[in-house]
């Protein structure tokens, strides 16, 4: 798997039986061994930068209403301090509470069972936390978050959330005040699976902000990360702040989606979407979605949709701003949707319409009986250079906006449809994509770009569906 050069390797040493890989810059003092909660909670009020301090593994209760405290501790960007298990999942922690983090920077959480009936959070009074490669099973309690994300700079990398069953979300990321939200947080190669919570609303994997929140740009990265099973609300991915990028996901067998439900200029990037029930729905202003790969989702693929409000505006309260913010100015260009119940639709439900918004250059592929566009709103959507095939018929998509070629499509060996030689797909597309350099493959865009998400190649594909063995705590 082709690895983005933002990401920064585990900062653990290698002692495990999965390995960690080490940073070349990461400076170390020898490792503390603790065998008790007591050591663990008396080698971390010593700890200074570059301590690596290690739980023998076992099964730790923490008892009553007590913690483990990490307290005004503050590592550096080389030599963060690592608190971690001896083996990755060799050490289980019970309880009500576990990690209690408070005014430390540049800190690592690695390689344990988490099992507290309380959320784990990452206040705003810390930045540069690492939580790494745990197991992450909290107590099933409805209405309990699980992990809440409020401090600058935190990432969330390796870990494996799953078994919810009643409402709350796996990872929620918030900020300060009422309105406020945590800056540069990464969430990476983590696997969520298996929450079954059987309301329709409050049961994402990842919720990225709030409401009240969406007009805080947050610069977020949600990347190569795997959902699956994950049927306790439409919204997988659910972003609620503005200026985001939510790139190299993969969403199978499950009820959500991603969906940009507040916040405006984000970027959904060369995402693939396989046989669930929702694809990318889409509010807010000046988004981009590009690159996708949506295929056998039952509803649409992509929906552009309606609102409520024009625009949510700075001096509108928080509470105001729950209303949805009809989208302006996204640009929908260069995916691929097959066989989903309709390619890409709008909605009806709300007065106003999508205003100056593009869809062009998409490869739609449908079956019998569908619409491959439904659109009740098209004065403000702009169509072109579509290429459109299968036995759906165009639906509702302008004359001129779209040509019916087949696209000679062959499956490869991860399932993943993509052009063939003589395709009329390649070097088709009607507009030029400056800021697009890369396709849904992590190949190059060269010259004037195919049409879909696969810019044709013969080379191997860097990015390609996710599988549990590349996500989560054991993964390399």
């Amino acid at each position: 798997m082709h690895r983005r050069t933002f990401l920064i390797g585990s900062l653990g040493l290698t002692a495990a039986t999965v390995a960690r890989p080490a940073s070349a810059t990461t400076a170390r003092t020898r490792a503390v061994r603790a065998r008790t909660l007591d050591e663990l909670r008396k080698a971390i009020a010593a700890a200074k930068p570059g301590a690596e301090i290690v739980l023998a593994n076992g099964t730790y209760a923490v008892p009553g209403d007590e913690t483990i405290a990490v307290s005004a501790k503050h590592g550096t960007a080389a030599a963060p301090i690592t608190v971690r298990a001896e083996s990755i999942g060799g050490v289980t922690l019970t309880g009500n509470n576990g990690f209690a983090l408070a005014g430390s920077s540049y800190v690592v959480i690695d390689g344990f069972k988490l099992r507290q009936q309380t959320t784990f959070e990452v206040p705003t009074t810390c930045q540069h936390i690492r939580i790494s490669r745990n197991d992450l099973q909290l107590g099933d309690i409805e209405g309990s978050h699980w992990v809440m994300v409020r401090g600058d700079a935190t990432v969330v990398e390796r870990n494996h959330f799953h078994g919810k069953s009643k409402l709350g979300v796996f990872l929620g990321v918030e900020g300060p005040g009422s309105d406020g939200m945590a800056r540069g947080v990464q969430i990476v190669r983590n696997y969520f699976s298996d929450h079954t919570y059987a309301g329709d609303n409050g049961g994402e994997p990842i919720r990225l902000g709030l409401s009240g929140r969406s007009l805080s740009d947050a610069g977020a990265f949600v990347e190569e990360n795997l959902f699956e099973r994950c049927n306790g609300d439409p919204e997988a991915i659910s972003v609620k702040s503005t200026g985001n990028t939510i790139r190299h996901n993969t969403i199978r067998d499950s009820l959500g989606g991603i969906v940009l439900r507040h916040g405006n200029r984000s970027r959904v990037d060369a995402n693939f979407i396989l046989a669930g029930s929702n694809g990318i729905r889409i509010y807010g202003n000046d988004h981009l979605i590009v690159n996708n790969y949506v295929e056998q989702v039952a509803g649409s693929g992509i929906v552009l949709g309606s609102g409520s409000v024009r625009d949510h505006k700075p001096e509108d309260s928080p509470e105001s701003r729950r209303g949805n913010d009809a989208p302006d100015r996204v640009t929908i260009a260069l995916n691929t949707v097959q066989s989903c119940g309709t390619a890409i639709s709008g909605e009806s439900q709300r007065p106003l319409p999508p205003l100056g918004c593009s869809i062009t250059d998409n490869l739609l592929v449908g079956d019998a009986g569908k619409q491959l566009v439904s659109m009740p709103y098209l004065d403000g959507i702009a169509f072109s250079g579509n290429l459109c095939w299968g036995a759906a018929s165009d639906g509702t998509i302008p004359a001129g906006g779209s040509a019916r070629k087949d696209p000679k499509l062959a499956a490869g060996s991860d399932g993943v449809r993509r052009l063939t030689a003589g395709s009329p797909a390649i070097n088709a597309a009607i507009k030029s994509y400056p800021t697009v350099t890369r396709d849904l493959d992590d190949h190059p865009r060269t010259g004037k770009a195919d049409v879909g998400a696969d810019e044709y190649s013969k080379a191997t594909p860097h990015n390609r569906p996710l599988k549990p063995a590349d996500v989560g705590p054991a993964s390399r």
